[in-house]
């Protein structure tokens, strides 16, 4: 089962990718290997619906079952104890991650108030992109009518390898929106 970005990836993207870097094997061309989203829920700790809500949403947002994530160490400021729930994650992977992808690059990511793009600046050193969301309401499969608080997330696009600018430049083949800076 694959879905349209992945075709186009391999129809159109990957010449594209070998043409513009001189790229011989068509392996050498870093793909996506998996897309992580994190929702930290620092609220959990007072109200554990809170930590139920953001696991529902999530569930909503990606179409897979978050895992519950729990501290690794008790912080007494934070009146935080080990292992205690705080938060959720979701690894997604073939068919969905290219769903995701798209989703998010031609939906969700238009949605979000005076957008002028996301920043370039958030590539690793092994070429992977890592993006905050403030607000989890600009998901179209969020009822802001039943939200009644606002969640923030970080989703990480994760390559098999390449240099920054080979995962920049395939970024920008799959629609990512990045500002003109």
């Amino acid at each position: 089962m694959s879905t349209k970005l992945q075709k186009k990836y391999n129809d159109e993207f990957l010449p594209k990718m070998m043409d513009k870097f001189g790229i011989k094997n068509k392996m050498a061309v870093p793909r996506l290997e998996k897309i992580s989203i994190n929702m930290g829920v620092g609220k959990a700790i007072g109200d554990m619906k809170i930590l139920e809500g953001a696991l529902k949403d999530l569930t909503n947002i990606t179409g897979q079952k978050p895992v519950m994530t729990r501290a690794k160490v008790a912080i007494s400021n934070f009146k935080l104890r080990e292992d205690m729930p705080i938060g959720c994650k979701v690894t997604l992977r073939r068919a969905r991650m290219y769903e995701f992808l798209d989703r998010l690059v031609n939906v969700t990511l238009p949605r979000i108030r005076d957008f002028n793009g996301v920043p370039k600046k958030s590539f690793d050193k092994q070429g992977n992109y890592t993006m905050g969301i403030v607000d989890q309401a600009i998901f179209p499969e969020i009822d802001t009518g039943k939200m009644p608080y606002t969640q923030g997330m970080d989703i990480t696009i994760v390559f098999n390898h390449g240099p920054k600018e080979w995962t920049s430049e395939l970024l920008v083949l799959f629609g990512m929106p990045f500002t003109k800076k």
